[in-house]
């Protein structure tokens, strides 16, 4: 379970009045002093640089030409291959920065080389094959007559690749804004903003800002050869900066303001008349109307990078991103959309299984969480550790052993380049720097996983001190990906945590939440909003604004934890409320991503929260961050109440000891654990004084789920058996022998009929009759996946309540007892 989250404010510098009147400029609705406190806070602070910040128009961006001598070296090769009309392939990555950089290199050449026959464009699998360069892949290439690869998003660790190439004939230009090699390779140019220093207004640019920068060059090199402008590509530039997460300032921030008006321009035209039909649908796809950086951050970057993480092969977004044909880029938006929901649907059944490897953990000791399963898909594997890691304080490494053996000797020569029109981001498990190499033998069992960090823990150079256990890695220092043998793991486990130990010293690790200002309810609405949005667009080094709200309560709770998209069920979990306070009358809209509504403490409480537009329900609202019960309302009736709570969950035996109330059925909703609450209650009541109180003893152990098709199977199989031995059975005895509730039974049982049982009752038994029935096989399908549904929603929800916090069910026992 996750600690106790650490709360901090930011401390406020009030800001001169200058500087406030300065921002009210902006916000001529309302007094522009929380965005001055804001800016203030993140150094903005003098004339020219908040006019800098809040005006694109003013800015001043960098001449591709800053790139020096590389750039210069870049444009001469591209200009040879124009004149020799020589082939060029694109080599991208699989991510939504590797995709949109892909896409901009694949329009912005394509303005000077005739796609798909001049130009191709190569995007690895993500399932089957690592990030950066190939021989095999390289090999195929030269056999297409390619003679010269522009890579984008990646390459610049890949020495001995680039050498290879170079061996076949071919030429590479690397644009890339990973780790840099120790020395200059052998490459036509190497375009990477991290030679530049850190305080370069270039320093931060992401791949597609540097694949737009050589494509801008060249604009500038070969005037009047292009037929569409420069500026058409800044739509693709803003969704591959923003949805990279990379920090928002110089350049970074100019091209994402610029890419956001011609995003938010083109989604206004009709579909048929967009220069991007495909990105158009996505919007729609995610409601989302493309004026905001979370309408990227949150619902066209997630989707892109779905692709990869659920099919592997990504190289149809290119076409989607870039292709005119309305029906097409259609097609595969639903495509896109649907490998989106699937995501959703793994990521959280990846999460509830690590929450639960998470409890046989001593948090205590351990400083990086290193789990592995053999079950778990590798593409999701980043975003779950991103999640843990937030909860926990903790740098998370999530390992899969799914295919170990496979993974090493698939190559990206199998999959071929591929052209705009036929189908075929990187968070950070980027560029492959190699360990122990050798050991990666095509028999040998490896691991592949994914890293990620929190608490300014360099993550990537804590990977790499233990190169040596290592198959492949690579990252930055926030987040990383690797690989290696199984056999290696625990000594890579022990490794790495006695490495961290004694980097930390006496430091402690502990989930920690940051607020930025301090409101009302009162305050939330339109001209809040209209203030916080100056700082937009946000990211690393400029956050979006957290804001703490203090004494409130909740009021109107609900939640949803199913999601059906085009008749596929995706399960998840939102509440929804209205936040009050005794500032105003009137409540204000909200929600929280991946709770239910009773973890919403009881009473008077404390949060943090993000001020957000909601463009599908057209209104304001806040997205839920963190909260805690107030000191003083709801946390005394509880603390009141905890001592007569006892947490015995599976601990074996303790609960003999236990003379009061005991549940030791692991319940599936709030309905059946508040009747235990309510005797309690009452029992408590009878009695005179506290001293004297019943005691309630939660002792459940965790389930141990069987898969719901095996239990299908079981069930079928006890049914073909009391028809053929005429037995009768309880509902209680097959409860037992299968293990579900008996609301599930009951699905499970007309099942059953679809497939030609008679169920029928004597006294209180059941008999079972078998007469096979084919005309019915469709229905059975239906019912029978109608059966496997129930039996996952109460699996979720057993896991649910084998894991919830005590200070939650605390929290329903205190508004029972008012």
């Amino acid at each position: 379970m996750p600690e106790q989250q650490q709360w901090t404010i930011t401390a406020t510098e009030q800001p001169p009045e200058w500087f406030i009147q300065a921002v009210k400029q902006y916000t001529p609705a309302s007094s522009g002093l929380y965005a001055a406190q804001l800016l203030w806070q993140r150094g903005i602070k003098d004339r020219q640089q908040l006019t800098a910040f809040i005006n694109y128009k003013v800015y001043q961006p960098a001449s591709p030409f800053e790139f020096g001598q590389e750039m210069h070296l870049a444009i001469a090769r591209l200009q040879q291959a124009y004149n020799t009309k020589e082939k060029i392939a694109i080599w991208g990555d699989f991510d939504a920065d590797g995709i949109t950089s892909t896409s901009v290199l694949w329009d912005g050449l394509g303005q000077f080389f005739a796609q798909n026959t001049q130009l191709v464009y190569y995007i690895p699998n993500r399932l089957k094959e690592s990030h950066g360069l190939n021989n095999q892949g390289i090999d195929n290439l030269a056999k297409q007559g390619c003679k010269l690869i522009v890579t984008c998003d990646t390459g610049s660790t890949n020495v001995e690749e680039i050498i290879y190439a170079k061996q076949l004939g071919i030429d590479v230009i690397v644009t890339d804004h990973h780790t840099l090699p120790a020395e200059r390779p052998p490459v036509a140019a190497i375009i990477n903003p991290r030679y530049f220093p850190k305080e370069h207004q270039l320093f931060n640019l992401s791949g597609v800002a540097v694949a737009y920068k050589l494509v801008e060059a060249l604009y500038q090199s070969l005037p009047n050869v292009a037929k569409y402008p420069l500026e058409d590509l800044l739509d693709l530039v803003a969704v591959g900066l923003i949805a990279d997460l990379v920090q928002l300032s110089g350049d970074c921030r100019y091209l994402a303001q610029m890419g956001i008006q011609r995003l938010q321009e083109d989604f206004k035209q009709p579909a048929a008349a967009r220069r991007r039909p495909g990105v158009g649908r996505l919007l729609e796809l995610c409601q989302k109307s493309g004026d905001r950086p979370t309408d990227i951050s949150f619902g066209l970057g997630p989707r892109i990078n779905a692709v990869s993480r659920i099919q592997g092969d990504a190289s149809f977004c290119v076409e989607l991103l870039t292709s005119r044909d309305v029906k097409r880029c259609n097609e595969l938006a639903e495509v896109t959309e649907l490998a989106n929901a699937r995501r959703k649907s793994l990521q959280k059944d990846v999460q509830a299984q690590v929450a639960q490897k998470l409890t046989q953990l001593d948090l205590s000791t351990t400083s990086v969480i290193v789990l592995e399963d053999a079950q778990w898909p590798a593409g999701v594997l980043g975003l779950v550790a991103g999640q843990i890691a937030q909860e926990t304080g903790r740098p998370t490494v999530l390992l899969s052993t799914e295919g170990a053996g496979e993974q090493g000797s698939r190559s990206a020569g199998e999959q071929g380049s591929r052209g705009a029109g036929e189908q075929g981001s990187r968070g950070a498990e980027a560029q492959g720097s190699r360990g122990a190499e050798e050991q990666g033998s095509n028999s040998s069992l490896l691991a592949r996983g994914s890293a990620r960090s929190v608490n300014s823990v360099d993550l990537y150079q804590l990977v790499k001190e233990q190169a040596h256990l290592l198959h492949r890695f690579g990252g930055h220092p926030f987040a990383a990906g690797l690989s290696l043998l199984v056999e290696n793991i625990p000594l890579f486990t022990a490794a790495i945590n006695q490495q961290l130990r004694q980097s930390l010293g006496s430091t402690t690790l502990t989930p920690n939440v940051q607020a930025d200002l301090t409101v009302t309810v009162a305050d939330l609405g339109k001209e809040l909003f209209l203030e916080l949005k100056l700082l937009e667009p946000c990211g690393m080094g400029n956050p979006v604004p957290k804001l703490l709200i203090q004494n409130c309560w909740f009021e109107n709770s609900w939640h949803r934890n199913q999601q059906d998209w085009q008749g596929k069920k995706v399960q998840y979990i939102k509440a929804e409320f209205d936040i009050r306070d005794d500032s105003s009358r009137s409540a204000f809209p909200g929600l929280w991503w991946g709770h239910y509504k009773d973890e919403l403490p009881i009473g008077r409480c404390d949060c943090i929260a993000e001020l957000d537009y909601n463009t599908f329900k057209k209104r304001y609202e806040i997205r839920l961050i963190a909260v805690r019960s107030s000191a003083n309302s709801a946390l005394n009736t509880q603390l009141s109440l905890t001592p007569f709570i006892l947490d015995l969950r599976n601990q074996e035996h303790s609960a003999t000891q236990h003379s009061g109330l005991i549940i030791e059925d692991c319940p599936t909703n709030w309905d059946d654990l508040r009747m235990w609450l309510r005797r309690c209650l009452a029992s408590s009541r009878s009695t005179s004084g506290l001293e004297n109180q019943q005691q309630l003893a939660i002792a459940w152990s965790k389930p141990n789920h069987q898969p719901p098709n095996q239990i299908w199977l079981t069930l079928v199989g006890i049914a073909k058996y009391l028809s053929r031995t005429n037995q009768l059975v309880t509902r209680g005895q097959l409860l037992e022998k299968i293990g579900i509730s008996d609301q599930t039974l009951l699905v499970g049982i007309k099942a059953l009929k679809y497939l030609g049982f008679t169920v029928q009752r004597q006294d209180r038994s059941l008999q079972f009759t078998w007469n096979p029935n084919d005309s019915a096989e469709n229905l059975a399908d239906e019912a029978v996946a109608r059966f496997l549904a129930a039996v996952r929603e109460e699996q979720f929800q057993q896991q649910y309540f084998a894991e919830v916090p005590l200070s939650t069910i605390v929290a329903i026992a205190s508004y029972d007892s008012k």
